[in-house]
């Protein structure tokens, strides 16, 4: 049966972390010596990527916790404070560590493949996402549930396409100013969901334990 709240609570789950607004400024730094066919070579391997990483999560995630023996619901606590670390970041309007650091965008700016890393990895499909993806998996178990779940995986990755594709012309229509609002608005909706996390995640794991 589908369950449209739930679909749509993950779709926006996953574009609030993906949050390609945010990453314009750094994909116009990263991919400055680019010309407009490279830029779309660029942005074409980074959602490729960026779809392959959270199906593999989503398919591959539960047996990746079981292999190293960790409970879900301790899972669900630990993503809960990493999403809540990122939100805080964001409502700040700024690139949350988790995903990039100066560092790391400055030796980006010096390659010359930039779609994989740091584009995808980390800085759209970083941590925050991964986890969020392997929790969202693990309350579905049917082979239905995880076919909408890469479905919804990819609607979301798909909206980085558009986004990146016009970031120029967004990056001048909104300013400084109107990219950070939107970052902020996506950190408080993250921040909200990551205490649902740790809220459900403790209250299971007394459950379990009690």
């Amino acid at each position: 049966m589908l369950d449209m709240a739930l679909y749509l609570h993950i779709f926006i789950t996953l574009f609030s972390i993906l949050n390609p607004l945010g990453v314009i400024p750094i994909f116009l730094a990263v991919t400055a010596d680019e010309n407009a066919l490279e830029k779309k070579i660029t942005i074409k391997r980074t959602t490729t990527a960026v779809i392959i990483i959270l199906i593999l999560s989503a398919y591959l995630g539960d047996y990746l916790l079981k292999f190293f023996g960790i409970n879900i619901d301790s899972f669900r606590i630990a993503g809960g404070i990493l999403l809540l670390l990122m939100a805080v970041h964001m409502l700040q309007a700024k690139i949350p560590s988790t995903k990039t650091n100066d560092t790391e965008t400055n030796e980006a700016i010096e390659k010359e493949d930039v779609s994989i890393v740091p584009l995808a990895i980390p800085l759209t499909a970083g941590p925050g996402t991964i986890s969020t993806v392997i929790l969202f998996s693990s309350n579905m178990h049917t082979f239905f549930d995880k076919t909408v779940l890469s479905i919804i995986i990819v609607l979301a990755a798909v909206t980085i396409w558009p986004i990146l594709t016009l970031s120029r012309t967004i990056g001048e229509r909104l300013g400084a100013t109107g990219l950070n609002v939107a970052t902020r608005i996506m950190g408080l909706i993250l921040a909200a969901i990551a205490v649902q996390f740790i809220i459900e995640g403790i209250h299971a794991f007394i459950k379990t334990n009690a």
